[in-house]
């Protein structure tokens, strides 16, 4: 018994996971996030593939297809958005994975 629980321990995911995913937010208040169809019209324009954007949190999330896709979008979106933007890579802790799996799941099963 003891065995499982040390090994149940041992799978949990620690701290943050990484995915190829990059957010916008504005530098300052007052500043609104730019058109999810404008940013996504423009790295598709360059052969950029995106997963998905999602607004959240007064934040634009960009979902790609892999660590390269991403580093080719941060350079874009360099280019693209005016100033007063900050983009920089997507950290997902560990529990909003796990909110994730679970909430797939639950669809699965009902």
């Amino acid at each position: 018994m003891l065995a499982f629980a040390v090994l149940g321990l041992l799978a949990l995911p620690r701290g943050n996971s990484q995915e190829n995913a990059l957010s916008i937010r504005p530098e300052r208040h007052g500043l609104s996030l730019p058109d999810g169809f404008f940013v996504y019209q423009n790295l598709d324009q360059r052969g950029i593939r995106i997963k998905s954007i999602t607004p959240e949190n007064d934040t634009l999330i960009i979902r790609l297809a892999s660590p390269q896709q991403q580093q080719a979008a941060r350079e874009a979106l360099s280019v693209i958005l005016p100033q007063g933007y900050i983009v920089e890579q997507h950290a997902v802790s560990a529990e909003q994975t796990w909110v994730k799996k679970l909430t797939r799941d639950q669809l699965r099963i009902g």
